[in-house]
């Protein structure tokens, strides 16, 4: 299936008829609200860390690094190195802000700080999100991948940092600021 998308792949025809089968559950947790996130860019043998989460489309396919939302009394490092856990199994040592990238498709909208993990311990292992009940999670895998293994999921499979960073070495190239009209 070919797929006529914007350099990000933002809100293209493709991407919209996934959003159109966005998990319910997701949609009423995190929809209708602007939402803080912390996600985590750990590179690991020029490999990245990346969650699946079946957040969108009938395949339930959504690569992108780990992360989510920053509980209140909560500093955005606290709140990275819990999803960390909580998603990957990992201990991370959280690194500096890398980008901010937000992310509006209705009825979602977040900020997602990015910081790199400068380093990790501990065995990758498929998390939870507490925030669902055990029938209901969305985390289906977790791994490092190379790029070429993340270039052969189409664009709505993958998180829009993942489409516009062209490389490994380019998300750290990312504007520091990146909505759907400005990510260069």
């Amino acid at each position: 299936m070919s797929c006529q998308l914007c350099t990000d792949g933002y809100l293209c025809g493709f991407k919209k008829q996934a959003l159109q089968t966005l998990n319910a559950d997701i949609a009423n947790l995190y929809g209708g609200k602007v939402r803080v996130r912390v996600c985590g860019i750990c590179i690991h043998e020029r490999k990245i860390l990346l969650v699946n989460h079946a957040l969108y489309g009938r395949d339930g396919i959504f690569w992108s690094p780990p992360g989510g939302g920053v509980q209140p009394g909560e500093t955005a490092g606290q709140g990275l190195v819990r999803e960390f856990r909580e998603e990957t199994g990992l201990q991370v040592e959280v690194g500096e802000l890398l980008f901010i990238n937000e992310h509006i498709s209705p009825p979602l909208h977040a900020v997602e700080l990015f910081f790199e993990i400068k380093c990790f311990s501990g065995t990758v292992a498929t998390g939870y999100d507490p925030e669902l009940s055990a029938d209901r999670q969305t985390i289906r895998d977790v791994r490092f991948m190379s790029w070429k293994e993340i270039e052969a999921f189409q664009p709505a499979q993958r998180h829009r940092i993942l489409n516009i960073s062209g490389s490994l070495a380019g998300i750290f190239k990312l504007n520091k600021y990146i909505t759907a009209d400005r990510h260069h």
